[in-house]
């Protein structure tokens, strides 16, 4: 039921107004000025009020001005026995949301009543919705978050596993992804390339060598060089790695990069002997990355050479097997800004 506050300093009017509202079925409170009107407001909030504008000590204007001011909300219709053009407009800017003259005829007040009530119920229900719209989509987000969280933390947890799994099998090159992952996005970094492309970079590091699982353990770890058919195997391990990885739904294209991160800039490189314009540039900062890690670690088959002399390998070849910015950008990581490998797990934002 609907609430509407009469306020008039006549008596006849508002029990006049009250019978007929009462009778439309509204819950009527009546006030016979300001101060009394005033406080029934903050005592019971109305869904409406009606007053007159011409009363004693304070007007209907004033009144409407101070609603407004507390309780902006509530609609207002004003009414008056002397209209004018200026009340009326005084009234409209006042925050008036209709104006009536007096004497006030039954259909009048009932329809003006009437429509008052359901503008503010429409205006309630918007605002109501809106709140509920607002709150659905704080909550939407919420769990948007959480949840991204939840698959954030699931990938990182896989992508660490999988990368510990690639370590148990080839164990004389235990932290060489985690190695290389930091340093390619370092590399990254140092290009300006972008917050996707950095995160791809991490990621691929960890994993790049996951196709090495399809390799013998004696090839891995025979202590002697290679053969050619041991090398051949060796080789495969990027196919195998692609096949795994391209399964695997992920924000980046790792298959990819992985595929190749073995090609070389002149079509020297394996498996498809790519040049560089058909290589990713996330693929060309990866082979710079594994180059200069492996080199400088020892291996089953000879002892480490040295990051000197790696990256020597980068700066005598840049151009020829690598492309000149990426080795650029290693060389002055180095040389420059004092990089050091780190075997640090880096935790990567998952972007939906």
């Amino acid at each position: 039921m609907s609430k509407i506050l009469v306020v008039d300093d006549e008596n006849s009017i508002r029990k006049t107004f009250e019978a007929f509202l009462t009778r439309e079925g509204y819950d009527v409170v009546t006030a016979e000025n300001v101060d009394s009107a005033m406080k029934k407001i903050e005592e019971n909030e109305p869904d409406l009020i009606i007053t007159d504008i011409i009363m004693s000590r304070i007007t209907g204007i004033e009144l409407l001005k101070m609603i407004k001011d507390k309780k902006p909300d509530i609609p207002i219709i004003v009414m008056t026995g002397e209209p004018t053009v200026d009340t009326a407009t005084q009234a409209v800017k006042s925050g008036a949301t209709d104006y009536i003259t007096k004497p006030v005829s039954k259909d009048m007040l009932i329809k003006t009543v009437n429509y008052a009530i359901e503008h503010k119920k429409l205006k309630d229900n918007k605002k109501r919705l809106e709140e509920e719209n607002k709150a659905y989509r704080e909550n939407l987000e919420r769990l948007v978050k959480a949840r991204t969280l939840a698959l954030q933390n699931a990938m990182q947890a896989t992508i660490s596993t999988i990368a510990s799994v690639v370590e148990l099998r080839d164990p004389y090159t235990a932290g060489h992804e985690r190695k290389v992952g930091n340093l390619a996005a370092a590399i990254a970094e140092k290009m300006n390339l972008s917050k996707a492309q950095i995160e791809c970079l991490y990621v691929t590091g960890y994993l790049h060598d996951i196709g090495k699982m399809s390799v013998p353990a004696e090839i891995l770890a025979k202590p002697g060089k290679l053969t050619e058919v041991e090398f051949a195997v060796i080789k495969t391990h990027v196919a195998f790695g692609y096949d795994i990885l391209k399964k695997v739904k992920l924000p980046w294209p790792i298959e990819d990069v992985v595929y190749q991160h073995h090609e070389r800039i002149n079509g020297s490189g394996y498996p498809q002997g790519l040049t560089g314009s058909e290589m990713k540039i996330e693929s060309k900062i990866m082979a710079v990355a594994d180059v200069i890690e492996a080199m400088s670690s020892h291996r089953p088959y000879r002892p480490g050479l040295g990051l000197d002399v790696a990256l020597e390998e980068i700066e005598n070849n840049s151009g020829i097997l690598y492309d000149e910015q990426v080795a650029a950008a290693a060389l002055d990581l180095f040389r420059n800004d004092k990089y050091e490998f780190s075997e640090e797990v880096k935790e990567i934002e998952l972007h939906l």
